[in-house]
């Protein structure tokens, strides 16, 4: 008698946070609900940032268990959080299937994106590890595992509310804000323009006005040089700010830094920049890790100045932020401020980022690596 076949698992239910607005009107006239019933699931998920759905207080218990049949709302959990004193919060999330990701929560810094404001920008993940391997990260140490989905990335920016609503600091208690998070930086975990699809529609759910209500001009999409897709974003509606991860003004010490320079040479990237401007029309950022002996000598200078020079980029230094199982370090004060200088000479408009974080294993992946091997 032959062994009964296993049963298969059953199909996992879609989120409610990866739906659209739209999506789940469309759903609702199927289910023969009224429109305002959408709005105000929306309302419960972005505005009070509900968790589960007998918080929906005014929706009826039957169409509350219509949607708990048909959607998912399944929260990132807190894991662990470390805070800096200089208010830079760092945090590690357990997802459904038990991953882990990374968020950071930054203050005002007037060298992230160039202007001082008393914003507040959630550095978010967009993968589960990384698989493109530059030498210098922790995210990658541990390979890739999965693209994050559509809520998945959404929720980061709502659970880092959901925990700031929990503790607020003394000066939001005075002056309350309608949201935490103002800012994104979509440079995190992972290669964001690896998991296209997924991030762009999180980012619409997140910039939409019954959503996250964060102007798309107010988030910054980094990559470390995936031509194809900075091409395809080029084309998209949603006026994103772009950062490229340069790291090396040549390709010997951006290859030895990016296997994905090996693909993409600094030929390519520029081009898929030049195209990114001209279809844009919008300013571009070269982030610039400073690492010792690597790519910090002010010979370094001159052939980065001429590719910020030739798409009207601006570069922001950033001092390496040392992880413990890696080689790399950072520089001292001083040659950080020497580059700068040499870089601001040639009139490029460049930034050394004050950093945020550096007493809390701030740089990408380090938590995670911690919590994996068992030591967070």
């Amino acid at each position: 008698m032959s062994e009964p076949s296993p049963i298969p698992p059953a199909p996992r239910l879609r989120d409610v946070r990866s739906q659209t607005l739209e999506e789940l009107q469309a759903e609702f006239q199927n289910w023969q609900e009224p429109a305002y019933r959408a709005s105000q699931v929306v309302e419960w998920l972005y505005v009070h940032r509900a968790t589960d759905w007998t918080a929906m207080s005014n929706l009826p218990l039957r169409l509350r268990e219509r949607l708990r049949h048909n959607f998912a709302l399944d929260p990132i959990t807190l894991v662990a959080h470390q805070g800096s004193p200089d208010h830079t919060q760092k945090f590690l999330w357990r997802l459904a299937d038990g991953a882990l990701i990374e968020s950071v929560l930054i203050p005002a810094n007037p060298a992230l994106c160039g202007e001082e404001s008393d914003r507040r920008t959630l550095c978010v993940s967009t993968q589960v590890g990384c698989a493109y391997g530059c030498a210098f990260c922790a995210s990658g140490l541990q390979g890739w595992k999965r693209n994050l989905g559509v809520e998945e990335i959404v929720d980061q920016v709502l659970a880092a509310e959901r925990w700031h609503a929990a503790n607020p600091a003394p000066a939001d208690a005075a002056s309350p804000r309608e949201r935490l998070v103002d800012n994104l930086v979509i440079m995190g975990m992972g290669e964001p323009l690896a998991n296209y699809d997924p991030l762009l529609k999180a980012l619409r759910i997140l910039n939409a006005p019954w959503g996250g209500r964060i102007g798309a001009r107010r988030i910054t999409v980094s990559t470390s040089g995936l031509c194809p897709q900075i091409r395809r974003l080029a084309e998209e509606p949603l006026q994103l700010q772009l950062a490229v991860s340069l790291h090396g003004a040549t390709d010997p010490v951006r290859s030895r830094l990016m296997p994905v320079n090996r693909k993409y040479p600094i030929r390519e990237l520029m081009a898929a920049c030049e195209f990114y401007v001209a279809r844009k029309g919008r300013l571009l950022t070269f982030e610039y890790l400073l690492i010792a002996g690597v790519n910090d000598d002010l010979a370094h200078v001159p052939p980065l100045a001429d590719l910020a020079r030739r798409v009207h980029a601006k570069v922001n230094l950033i001092p390496y932020n040392h992880v413990p199982t890696l080689p790399w370090q950072r520089p001292d004060d001083n040659t950080q401020q020497a580059f700068l200088e040499a870089l601001q000479a040639r009139g490029i408009n460049a930034t050394l980022r004050r950093e945020k974080g550096h007493d809390i294993d701030a740089a990408c992946g380090q938590l995670r690596l911690r919590a994996e091997a068992g030591n967070a």
